[in-house]
């Protein structure tokens, strides 16, 4: 526990080197604080302040600096958030407008990278999604359009070439015998399913059945569960990385994405937004950064995160907001796209 004064001192260089990037020094904290406090009685605190761990003294200068554990007590205990304009959130919800998810999961990504000119990461649904409804279309001689609409909404389009020309009649009747039988399933549901039910039918419909699922298969399996936006972005920012060697761990980390997957999974769990400082996330690359993230949902239902990746020095009071708003700006426009699909 921080006494008030402290910690009022504290929230003020938190600020102050947040804002302009500088170790604070006393004579500085002892006029912008609003306490009666000599430099002198400041020296003091901000003594007591670092050999508990929350702020230090780099070796250039006589000004102090917050540590991980003092932004984690900024971020927890004393904080301001500030609430973004109405004109803001009607322009975000103007910018996540597109026809399938995967789109509105990239706006999201962009959005928040613009916002923050840090990098934007969406974490999209990991879980195989269903199909909710296929269609068979002639074109010509031995090729049929596949329409895939999966449970999301996402519409996928595959070109199936058969062992011979289907009729007109003969691919509405696969259509409708799909979707009486199979819609909604998962895919090894559908395979388990369509196994005894191959039996039952003609030879031509059945060899048309298991193509549409191995096409399925395919398009349900070749998206990415990670969208980053803005990588670059953490380049030109001040005290991201201290090395080129952490540069190129941070860049191998956003290319492999296996790690990042697995934090983003874990703050799925998570209520409201969730923030990682420095070591917080446990992956090395990150650790003189911060991940602000939050979960958003579809019809009710958490599918996934998304956040922000940036330096610790960011300015929390306006990055939680903008992550906050965007989960629940994108919730809706995949709920709203659900149901109009």
């Amino acid at each position: 526990m921080i006494d008030p004064r402290a910690a009022h001192l504290l929230k003020t260089l938190v600020e102050r080197y947040i804002a302009e990037g500088q170790p604070v020094g006393s004579r500085q904290l002892s006029k912008q604080s609003g306490l009666e406090l000599s430099p002198a009685t400041v020296r003091n605190v901000m003594a007591d302040l670092e050999e508990a761990g929350f702020v230090a003294s780099p070796h250039t200068s006589a000004g102090r600096v917050p540590t991980p554990k003092g932004y984690r007590f900024f971020v927890d205990s004393l904080i301001v958030v500030k609430p973004l304009e109405q004109q803001e959130i009607h322009r975000l919800e103007g910018e996540l407008v597109a026809d399938r998810p995967q789109q509105l999961v990239s706006a999201a990504a962009q959005i928040l990278s613009q916002l923050t000119h840090f990098a934007g990461v969406v974490m999209t649904q990991r879980q195989e999604p269903g199909l909710r409804h296929l269609e068979f279309l002639r074109l010509a001689d031995r090729r049929v359009l596949l329409i895939i609409v999966t449970s999301q909404g996402d519409v996928q389009n595959r070109i199936l070439h058969t062992d011979r020309a289907y009729s007109h009649a003969q691919l509405v009747e696969a259509t409708n015998y799909f979707n009486q039988h199979f819609a909604g399933q998962s895919i090894p549901s559908i395979r388990a399913g369509l196994a005894d039910e191959l039996k039952r039918l003609s030879g031509d419909i059945a060899a048309l059945m298991s193509a549409a699922v191995d096409a399925g298969t395919g398009a349900l399996q070749g998206s990415d569960t990670v969208v980053l936006a803005g990588e670059r972005n953490l380049l030109s920012s001040e005290g991201v990385v201290s090395s080129m060697d952490r540069v190129r761990k941070l860049f191998d980390l956003f290319e492999q994405k296996t790690s990042l997957l697995h934090l983003l999974d874990q703050s799925q769990r998570a209520e409201g937004v969730r923030i990682y400082i420095g070591g917080e996330s446990g992956l090395a690359p990150l650790d003189e950064m911060s991940v602000v993230t939050a979960r958003y949902e579809v019809d009710g239902q958490v599918i996934g995160t998304l956040g922000v990746i940036g330096p610790t020095r960011m300015a929390y009071e306006r990055v939680i907001p903008i992550v906050d708003v965007t989960a629940k700006l994108l919730s809706n426009a995949l709920t709203q796209q659900l149901s109009e699909s």
